[in-house]
């Protein structure tokens, strides 16, 4: 299905054309009724210089138009006006037509409406070269409206300004043209001579005529175009619907491309967001079988185009998945139309938080550290969809060969539960255990046991990390524990109390956000640092470049190394970013988990947390998961590119430095580095400790200064 977006003074600005692409437009209209020549070549290569996808040139036509007027004039009922050939100013006292004979076709006696059904005359009188006219309905007339006569009139297939620019644009290569008002065979046969045998036509349907002849017409056409505004001035707009149900079938009978086009998202010229009934009407269109949405005065002057586009592209992209569907179950799934599904295709959730405390002393309980506790609750809240539990040994098999579970689902890391022997046996001799925490003693999750099995140590290194050294921090991890894992589903029956769960967000809640802001391509950011000036380089050029309505910051809260930046720090650095820095669609949450420092397979791993959390992109910086010599730079890059399609698209950044000659911040120049002073958080954190404020291009001043502050005050900045 495709997308034609129509391109005016909303949108014909290189940035805004390179987002319409990157958003999912497939063919940029150009409108001869509302562009003239002296500005035609300049937009195609506007658009040309901007993108690769196709440009179409949409004609004008056979049609009356009246010319500009002074300003948009009110005219009442039973006022005379005059209707003139010569091309002159109009206002509420004369209307200019074009083209200039169109006066001469039009007789006494002639009905003739202005606009959608604005303002409605009678022509009482012809003299030469102009017609009088009654108001019998009032209303506003604007410049360069659609006239419309209530008897046949012999018109141009194509105007005189239509041949001009076909000729032009058949210079700079355009091979897609829309003939409008299409009304024979004959008609589009015509243009098709002159546009050439190889160019591809669209024949819009949008009058009588044209409909009496869609049948001659569909055998020469490639395809049409339903234009329900043009048509509804000819025909009763309660007949539009069906009309378009039965133009839309005769084309699929004949397998030519059918689009439609007018009102689709007509209320967001102005607002952000649609109608329901808009999005009744879209889905439906989709439904009657149309190949194809047109974007309008939505994308050509409207406030959004940006917002429309996503939203249509959103909306076919949904309506080819739930057409698979054949239960109301199954729609009435939480995950939105407009957002990212869950990994899987379901959001796990698993908490049963009503359990009391003897219920729970009735089954055996195991006291396990933080990071089990943290997985658990994970696990539970859907973070790690569409995974139930703590993998069974031929789960981790699976998932370390083929990077995928045993079902096909891509999934790249075991998520292990590792216990000593003595535990093992517990669970080999019990249905179900409680996980409590072995500093608190409280029961936070009930694990239903399926698998318990050693599995060798060095070997899971190898297949895991790639290494077997302790020199890994993720290799010594797992070897300081004994050989023995346990796996099966788990509830969740409390929330771990944590200082900054009030920033702690569940899928589900981010969801709700998304859906609520009207959000559907959203770039998530993984941080363990403070914010420095590279990583907004990245978020902001990320939020840009690929067109995402927002960026949704997530850093990590879990256990911490020595030195590293104290949760705390790092989201109030981001808080103040969110209040004073960044641009308004920005959401900040901790996320509470812990680094694995398993290289690629970690990396491609917290894009899928991030996907089941809303996220439609995901930033993957240089060593994302801080592991260093231990993978090559691009490992993290083949990986993602080697599981395929996972439903989140990564957006690779290599290290971003700020060049003092460019005076900006860049991945590469034509300074070379020679130029370039690097950043990292390793440096920003060596320069606070050493009392060193950072410069400007490094960190933020208000930044830095609350991290001295904080400092100078005793405050816990870094882990001791």
């Amino acid at each position: 299905m495709k997308i034609l977006s129509t391109l005016g003074p909303a949108s014909l600005k290189k940035e805004i054309i390179q987002k319409l692409d990157v958003l999912g437009v497939d063919i940029f209209r150009i409108n001869l009724s509302h562009v003239g020549l002296d500005v035609l070549e300049q937009i195609i290569c506007t658009i040309k210089e901007a993108t690769s996808k196709q440009i179409c040139i949409d004609t004008e036509g056979a049609q009356i138009r009246n010319r500009y007027m002074e300003k948009n004039v009110q005219v009442k009922e039973n006022a005379l006006i005059e209707l003139t050939s010569q091309e002159v100013l109009g206002n509420e006292r004369l209307l200019s037509l074009s083209p200039t004979f169109a006066v001469d076709l039009i007789e006494e006696g002639s009905f003739v409406s202005i606009d959608f059904d604005s303002v409605f005359l009678h022509v009482i009188e012809k003299k030469p070269g102009k017609l009088i006219a009654k108001v019998l309905s009032g209303g506003t007339i604007g410049s360069n409206k659609a006239v419309t006569v209530d008897h046949p009139v012999a018109l141009p297939v194509l105007s005189e300004k239509d041949e001009k620019a076909i000729e032009l644009a058949k210079k700079y290569g355009i091979d897609c043209y829309a003939l409008s008002f299409a009304s024979s065979a004959k008609a589009v046969k015509y243009v098709r001579e002159r546009i050439g045998s190889s160019a591809f036509l669209i024949s819009k349907i949008e009058s009588r005529q044209g409909v009496r002849n869609v049948d001659e017409i569909l055998e020469v056409t490639d395809a049409i175009l339903i234009d329900r505004g043009d048509l509804s001035r000819e025909v009763a707009i309660e007949k539009i619907p069906f009309l378009q149900k039965l133009l839309i079938q005769k084309a699929n009978e004949k397998k030519v491309p059918v689009f439609v086009a007018t009102n689709l998202l007509e209320s967001m010229t102005d607002r952000r967001k649609p109608t329901r009934a808009e999005m009744n009407d879209v889905m439906n269109t989709l439904l009657d079988g149309a190949d194809g949405l047109v974007l309008a005065a939505e994308t050509a002057v409207g406030k959004h185009p940006r917002d429309c586009v996503a939203l249509v592209s959103s909306c076919i992209q949904h309506f080819q998945e739930c057409t698979k569907i054949k239960s109301c179950d199954d729609l009435l799934a939480d995950h939105s139309f407009f957002l990212t599904a869950p990994h899987g295709g379901t959001l796990v959730e698993a908490l049963s938080e009503k359990r009391d405390r003897e219920e729970l002393s009735a089954f055996p309980t195991l006291f396990v550290d933080e990071t089990t506790l943290m997985d658990a609750e994970q696990i539970a809240i859907g973070t790690f969809s569409p995974l139930r539990g703590f993998m069974t040994r031929e789960e981790v098999q699976h998932v370390l060969s083929d990077y995928a579970l045993p079902t096909g689902t891509p999934w790249p890391l075991p998520i292990l539960f590792q216990v000593s022997q003595e535990q093992a046996a517990r669970c080999r001799e019990n249905k179900c255990v409680a996980l409590a925490s072995s500093q608190t003693k409280q029961v936070h999750a009930l694990l239903q046991v399926t698998d318990v099995y050693p599995y060798d140590l060095k070997k899971l290194a190898r297949e895991m990390y790639g290494v077997d050294t302790e020199e890994h921090a993720g290799v010594k991890r797992l070897l300081k524990n004994e050989g023995w894992f346990v796996g099966g589903e788990i509830t969740l029956v409390s929330r771990l109390p944590r200082p900054l769960k009030r920033y702690e967000l569940t899928p589900r809640q981010t969801r709700i956000i998304f859906e609520h802001q009207g959000w559907s391509r959203i770039v998530g950011f993984h941080t363990r640092n403070v914010i420095h000036r590279a990583h907004e380089a990245l978020q902001l050029t990320a939020l840009e470049k690929y067109g995402c309505d927002a960026l949704f910051v997530h850093p990590v809260v879990g256990p911490k190394k020595k030195d590293d930046y104290t949760s705390e720090v790092i989201l109030k650095s981001y808080e103040h970013m969110v209040e004073h820095h960044y641009p308004s669609q920005v959401l900040l949450a901790a996320f509470s988990t812990f680094s694995r420092y398993a290289g690629p397979r970690e990396a491609v791993f917290t894009a899928l947390c991030r996907k089941n959390f809303g996220c439609s992109h995901f930033i993957m910086g240089r060593d994302h998961t801080g592991v260093g010599e231990f993978y090559a730079a691009d490992a993290s890059q083949k990986l993602f590119s080697e599981m395929g399609d996972l439903g989140i698209q990564p957006v690779f950044f290599d290290r971003v430095s700020y060049c003092d000659k460019c005076g900006r911040h860049v991945e590469t120049c034509e300074h070379g580095e020679a130029a370039h002073l690097f950043i990292s958080g390793t440096k920003a954190r060596e320069m606070l400790m050493a009392g060193e404020r950072p410069p400007e291009w490094f960190m933020r001043s208000d930044i830095s200064d609350l991290l001295m502050k904080a400092m100078k005050e005793g405050k816990e900045v870094f882990v001791s």
